[in-house]
Order: structure tokens, then C-alpha cells, then sequence
């Protein structure tokens, strides 16, 4: 008997226990198109239904009697699962005891028809040709940092503080102004420029769509028309599986997008680019929930690539990995740092006085040059309201959620079911007046404005988004995150309610304070003052003397004994009560050396469920991820087929999620 074709299928499900490779026989009509990479149809037996599923691998089988069944139909002939996404998925997704399909669902677009056919009709994309000015600058750029490339070309791992400022872009190919963007932008394409110069692809990994425009004003000024390919979450469901067919084109190219962007499989990858790995609009929200800074680790040790995680600050992640030697730190042949200044109220100042005098001196002068960045911590008039006699929190009758002013005189609102107060009472002490606790960014611009009389006022916040502002003078208040580049740069920045930002009640607050301050006073001018108001403490000597790794690495010294992440790793189990305390039982019986206080609970949670969280060290990363991975698919088993006599409970799961990007104090 001849040798029978056999595919092994990865099938696109949810489900824990269907995360591996099914074989399936490969009729005689589906031969030719039945490819690794392709999208399939398949039957499961079990379920008397057909899936979805990717053919992993194709190969031949001798003879036997082990019955297969047959691939129903091949779904698309583009090859959108290549190899090395299937190894790099499957390493991320073990790791953090999840599915491959999960992991899939975020890298591979849908499959749209309409874009499929267009790609099929055109030709193949040709290599870039990067223009001689184009690659002068990049080196240049390059020379200001030599480790830089130094890794680049030897393929290695580098963390690298980028410089403060804001640059002019220049004229884009369209003659029409490319504006201003940070000046980290401008090094990160004049890596990617290098890099595509020698043949090979980039992938540059931002938070959010503020840091992506800022990557591709740049990269339009600076490579021809095909050679960026833009991949985010933003797009159209044609646009971007266009621009992931694009990418698996052989031709090079440099990729920019966010967090899903480091899974693209470009071709001839050079390097990985993670832009202000801090930021945790950089953590997958969907299972398994892998951080784009440990995907981009993953990948790097996979495919051989360089690897660089820029930033203003550094996360104590990359400070770890920079103590340990796996990360190489890079360090500027000239330091460049913004004139930074520690502001407090004054004897004979009131204390309620939110500017002090000195910020205040400095705002006024700076505003005869240009704009001055004020930065507050909340968007909205009054954020909160407290009772004006007891200062107890106001509350809404009905929900029990905060209550705010929308500005000024109106009636207070509920945040969360967003009924009106007209008549409210206080709960503690029946008082019926109300007052604000602090100022959102509405009502400081109204303060501002009657202190600055004649100056505009421009508010940037959620509500009201500014990305650019020009270089006449006037007052930008903005809310942490949503400050706009000014052209040329602030001629002062003003960072207030510094120490309303410290008050919340999480891990990494101080980090991330010190990640929204730096952010803010790049975008000052050179020369120009910055003023953090009304704070002291590490995170803002940090701030002062612009040393912001010697923080990373204080934090770090004082979790070491705690044993709190990311010196260890933190896994959360969440389900119902037996499912958890089934797997922590199984965990610790057969994982040696996790040590006493390793696991914390479980409690109970406000849904009913119970929550328990695990430390464990990286070198037993893998045995407690397997572990847990198994007790998932035996929880879910459990759901699906209950003892004889006993009800089915769909509660009777396990989810587990590991490196918990938010764990609270």
C-alpha cells in the first residue's frame, strides 16, 4: 500500500484539553492545496461538528490501520501560519500555561476574502531601496550610541535610555510638513533604517497610537513608499490582514504597531524594538495574557535576532534582566539630561497653594517664549467630591460609585450609573453640602486662565485629544499620558499632583509615576525648567538627577526579600473553590523546592469565586506552568463530564493567568 498523506492540525478553540495537534488524512483532491500553514476545516468526532484550524505539519505515513479522519476542505491557500510563529506561539503560550489558539487569535488576523484576492492578484513586493541619505542618518543617529549597534549587528539585547527632546521631522515624500515627534522615535527608525539598509526587517513594538504616529512620521520622511508596514489593532479588518500578508512577503520591511505587532512574522528579522515596556497598554488583556516585553524575550532567543527595550525610565523587568546579565545596558557617548527641579510651598505660602511660587515664576516667564505643559492626574472638573463637613467620600444612593462635578455649578453625577444628585445627603454625618477634593484638568485650565488672563488655555485629555500644539505662546494642561508634542518643545513643564499619584494602592505606582513624570519633561526644550510639585521621596531624587536605572534597581533591592515581582514570578488562579485548592494541592506535591509562602489564599472575591496567587522562581517557571496548565484541562474536564448523580457545574473551572501585570498591595 502506498504512504498515506497525514496532517497534523492545530485547531482553533478555547478549550484547554484541544491545545495540541490532531492528525487528520489528507484526501486525494486536498493534496495539493493541503500545505503547512493553510487554514482548514476539520471534523471533530467527539463534538459531531467542524472547526477551524491551522495544518501545522504535512507529512507521510506508512500504512496502518489507525483511522483518521479526512480534512474537510483547505479554507485559504496563503500560508498564514509560517514555522517560526508556530514555534514562537507555542514556546509564549507554555510559558505562560495557555493555548496556542489564544495566542493565535492575537497574532494572525482574521482571514477577510475581498483582501486574500487582491494579494494573490498582485506581484510580490519588491526589496526596498533605502535611499544613501537615509542610511548616513541613521548612522549618524547610530554614533551617539555605539552599543547600539553594536547589538544590532551582532544580534544581541540591549536596554538603552532615550535621549529627552523633541525634533523636527522634516518633509515627507508628499511635501506636506512631518511636524515634530520625540526624539526616541527618531532612534528607533534610525535603527530600523540600518537594519533594512543590510536586508533585514524590523519590528518596532509601541504602547498606544500616539507613539505609532510619532514612528511613522519618521519612517515616511526617511524609507520609500511599501517599505513600512503598519499593523495594529486600529485597522479595518481588510487593512490589516493586507498588512499581515504583506508582511509574510519575503521582501523586508520594517513593522510598526502595538502590542499584537511582535508576533508579526516578518522576513529576515533583524530586530525587535520594545518602546517603553512600562507601559501597561503593553500587556495582552486576552488569555494567556503574555506581556509584549516577554513575547519580544521569547522571540529573541528563538529566531536569533537583536533585541532593544528603549525608554525615558526603565521597568524593574528589563533592571533585572540588565542585573543578571541577560540584557546589556546602552549607554550614550554624551549624556543628555532636562533641567529638572524639585518645587515646594514656601514659608509664608499658603498651604492649600497648588503652583508653588517658583513653578509659578517660572511658568510666567517661560509663557513670553512659548507653551508651557501643565500636567494633573485627573481628566474632568472635579474628579471627587467629598462632604464639605465630614470630608467623607460622596457617594451615590443607588450604586454606591463616586460622585463628580462635570464643571462648574452642575449637579453632581454618579461615575458609575451616571444619575444625577440633586439632593444629596451625607451617610456619616447628614451634612448636605458638597466640596472638591481635588481639580481634574477642566477646572485647572479654569484656575490657570483667570491666573493668566489673555493666555490660550488648551486642554488634552481623553475627552478632549491634542497631539500637536505650535510654538506660540499658551498653557497645555494635560492629563498623564495625553500631553501633546509642542513644537520645539515646552518652554516650561509643570508637573502637578505628584502626590496624589503616590497614593495609589499598587506595586508599581512609584515606577509608574516616575514613567508618566520622565514622559512629560522629554517633551521640554532644551534648557527649559521642569518642575515636579509638592513631592519627595526616591522616585522623585530619581526624577531630579535624571538617573531613573538607579531606581529600577532600589525598587528591586527592596521586593528581593519580599519576594514580590518581578524578582519572582506570580501566577493567579481564579475558578471555584474546589478546582483551586485541587490544583494548589497537585502544585505542591509535585513541584519540589516552591518553598513556605509561596502560595497566598485562596479568599474569596466579590463574584463568588475564590483567588489564590503562587511565587515561584524563574528556573521552576516551567515545571509550575506545566503543572498548572494540566490542572486546568482537568477542570475543565471535570465541568464537562460530572460524577454520575451529581449536577453539572459550569462553574466548575480554572483560569489561570501567570505574571499578573496588575497585582495590587
Amino acid at each position: 500500500m502506498p504512504a498515506r498523506r497525514v496532517a497534523r492540525v492545530l485547531v482553533d478553540s478555547p478549550l484547554p484539553q484541544l491545545d495540541r495537534l490532531f492528525d487528520y488524512a489528507v484526501p486525494l483532491d486536498l493534496v495539493e492545496r493541503a500545505r503547512a500553514g493553510v487554514r482548514v476545516k476539520a471534523p471533530l468526532r467527539s463534538a459531531g461538528r467542524t472547526v477551524e484550524g491551522w495544518i501545522v505539519e504535512v507529512i507521510d505515513e506508512e500504512p496502518s490501520d489507525r483511522p483518521l479522519s479526512d480534512l474537510e476542505d483547505v479554507v485559504s491557500p496563503i500560508a498564514v501560519l509560517p514555522p517560526s510563529l508556530y514555534a514562537l506561539a507555542r514556546k509564549v503560550s507554555d510559558r505562560a500555561a495557555g493555548s496556542v489558539s489564544g495566542i493565535l487569535k492575537v497574532a494572525v488576523p482574521r482571514r477577510m476574502v475581498r483582501a486574500e484576492k487582491a494579494h494573490l492578484a498582485a506581484d510580490a513586493p519588491p526589496h526596498p531601496a533605502v535611499p544613501a541619505e537615509s542610511i548616513a542618518w541613521a548612522r549618524t543617529r547610530l554614533a551617539a550610541f555605539p552599543d547600539a549597534a553594536q547589538i544590532l549587528h551582532e544580534h544581541g539585547r540591549g536596554a538603552l535610555t532615550a535621549p529627552p527632546g523633541v525634533e523636527a521631522v522634516g518633509a515627507v515624500p508628499d511635501d506636506t510638513t512631518g511636524g515634530y515627534v520625540g526624539a526616541w522615535a527618531q532612534l528607533l527608525v534610525a535603527m530600523a533604517v540600518d537594519l533594512l539598509a543590510r536586508g533585514r526587517s524590523t519590528v518596532i513594538v509601541v504602547p498606544d497610537h500616539r507613539d505609532q504616529d510619532h514612528v511613522e512620521k519618521v519612517l515616511r520622511a526617511r524609507l520609500p513608499e511599501g517599505a513600512t508596514v503598519r499593523l495594529d489593532a486600529r485597522q479595518s479588518g481588510p487593512a490589516r490582514y493586507a498588512a499581515y500578508l504583506r508582511v509574510l512577503a519575503e521582501a523586508p520591511c520594517v513593522v510598526v504597531g502595538n502590542r499584537s505587532a511582535v508576533y508579526a512574522p516578518a522576513s529576515d528579522l533583524g530586530a525587535v524594538l520594545v518602546w517603553d515596556d512600562g507601559d501597561p497598554l503593553l500587556a495582552e488583556p486576552l488569555s494567556p495574557g503574555v506581556h509584549a516585553r516577554d513575547a519580544a524575550l521569547v522571540r529573541q532567543e528563538l529566531e536569533g535576532c537583536a533585541l532593544v527595550f528603549a525608554g525615558h525610565t526603565r521597568s524593574t523587568d528589563v533592571e533585572r534582566l540588565v542585573s543578571v546579565g541577560w540584557i546589556r545596558e546602552i549607554a550614550p557617548v554624551r549624556r543628555v539630561i532636562p533641567k529638572t527641579l524639585l518645587s515646594a510651598t514656601r514659608e509664608g505660602e499658603g498651604r492649600g497653594q497648588r503652583i508653588p511660587s517658583a513653578a509659578f515664576a517660572a511658568a510666567r516667564e517661560a509663557l513670553e517664549h512659548g507653551p508651557v505643559l501643565v500636567q494633573v492626574a485627573r481628566p474632568g472638573y472635579a474628579p471627587v467630591l467629598v462632604c464639605a463637613s465630614c470630608r467623607h467620600p460622596a457617594r451615590c444612593e443607588h450604586c454606591g460609585g463616586p460622585l463628580h462635578a462635570a464643571r462648574h455649578g452642575a449637579v453632581p453625577s454618579c461615575r458609575w450609573c451616571g444619575r444625577s444628585a440633586p439632593a444629596w445627603r451625607c451617610a456619616q454625618c447628614e451634612a448636605t453640602s458638597l466640596r472638591m477634593a481635588s481639580s481634574g484638568s477642566e477646572r485647572t485650565a479654569d484656575e490657570l486662565g483667570r491666573a493668566f488672563p489673555g493666555v490660550r488655555v488648551i486642554v488634552a485629555d481623553g475627552d478632549h485629544p491634542v497631539s500637536e500644539v505650535d510654538a506660540r505662546p499658551a498653557l497645555v494642561v494635560a492629563t498623564r499620558g495625553a500631553e501633546p508634542i509642542a513644537a520645539g518643545g515646552y518652554r516650561a513643564v509643570v508637573l502637578l499632583d505628584a502626590e496624589r499619584m503616590l497614593l495609589a494602592e499598587e506595586l508599581r505606582i512609584g515606577e509608574s509615576c516616575l514613567r508618566w513624570w520622565s514622559n512629560a519633561a522629554a517633551l521640554a526644550a532644551p534648557g527649559a525648567p521642569v518642575h515636579l510639585v509638592g513631592v519627595a521621596g526616591p522616585a522623585a531624587r530619581a526624577f531630579a538627577t535624571w538617573n531613573q536605572p538607579a531606581y529600577a534597581r532600589s525598587e528591586l533591592a527592596e521586593r528581593t526579600p519580599l519576594r514580590m515581582p518581578p524578582v519572582v514570578r506570580v501566577a493567579a488562579l481564579e475558578g471555584d473553590r474546589r478546582a483551586v485548592t485541587d490544583a494548589l494541592a497537585v502544585l505542591q506535591r509535585e513541584v519540589d523546592g516552591l518553598g513556605d509562602g509561596a502560595v497566598l489564599g485562596p479568599v474569596e472575591t466579590q463574584d463568588g469565586t475564590v483567588r489564590a496567587l503562587v511565587r515561584f522562581d524563574y528556573a521552576r517557571g516551567t515545571a509550575v506552568t506545566q503543572n498548572l496548565r494540566s490542572s486546568v484541562i482537568a477542570a475543565a474536564l471535570r465541568s464537562r463530564r460530572p460524577a454520575k448523580g451529581r449536577p453539572r457545574s459550569p462553574g466548575n473551572t480554572l483560569r489561570v493567568r501567570v505574571d499578573v501585570p496588575d497585582l495590587d498591595l
